[in-house]
């Protein structure tokens, strides 16, 4: 994620802009299942939207949802598009420089490599990536890999089963169901990959305020057994918990 600058002037404006309106606005990409997602009826679902509307519940602040493709979301969160970011986001040093993050709400998860066939060379191979993630970074990284970066998780993993790609590196809890549901037709390879420090909301540096509301909230949530309980029910029994 390029470093945005701005200016004093336009940092003072949006200081505290969401606490002096009447509703915090959610920002999501509603394409990353089981994190988010579009339902059936329109409405964003699934593990962040409970997740999301509870926060707002214990922090006794209305909230509304909105969607934002991936590779934007931070520049539109930082312009006043939305007032936090709730969509599946590792909490990296990189983004630190430019969003301010709560306390991670699912604890460090592994990423991991899935293909259509096993014996895969990964450090000869060509991975599908979303754009702008911890994975797509981490293939970077690799000497021999070849990076394809999609602007959605879907497109990487179809990616991987038309044979446009040799691999996809993505969220193991996204891979799961995808392997899961396959069939057998795709599977697992290779090793886990540690890369993140766990998942946290993100909110603009000049909104302090807020984010401490929901970073309490958050903290709430791990003390009464609350999360634990979510991440059970939307992300798996194997799911890593607190």
């Amino acid at each position: 994620m390029n470093k945005i600058l701005f200016g004093t002037a336009a940092l003072a404006m949006s200081a505290s802009m969401a606490l002096a309106q009447d509703v915090v606005r959610l920002g999501t990409e509603g394409a990353y299942p089981p994190y988010n997602f579009i339902n059936d009826a329109g409405e964003v679902d699934g593990f962040e939207r409970a997740l999301g509307d509870e926060l707002c519940s214990r922090a006794e602040l209305t909230c509304e949802w909105v969607t934002n493709d991936w590779d934007s979301i931070i520049p539109n969160l930082v312009s006043g598009n939305y007032d936090a970011i709730i969509a599946g986001m590792s909490i990296t040093p990189e983004r630190e420089e430019v969003v301010a993050f709560t306390q991670n709400y699912t604890p460090p998860s592994p990423s991991a490599y899935a293909a259509t066939t096993d014996g895969i060379d990964l450090d000869t191979a060509v991975i599908a990536a979303q754009t702008g993630t911890i994975q797509s970074a981490h293939v970077a990284t690799m000497e021999g890999a070849t990076l394809v970066e999609y602007p959605s998780p879907d497109e990487t993993v179809a990616a991987m089963k038309s044979g446009e790609a040799d691999a996809v590196l993505s969220d193991k809890d996204y891979l799961i169901p995808v392997v899961e549901e396959s069939g057998g037709a795709v599977m697992f390879v290779g090793d886990d990959v540690p890369l993140d420090g766990g998942i946290g909301m993100a909110f603009r540096q000049s909104d302090p305020e807020l984010r401490e509301k929901f970073d309490a909230a958050i903290q709430s949530m791990k003390d009464d057994g609350t999360l634990n309980a979510m991440i059970v029910e939307y992300l798996g029994e194997d799911s890593p918990k607190f």
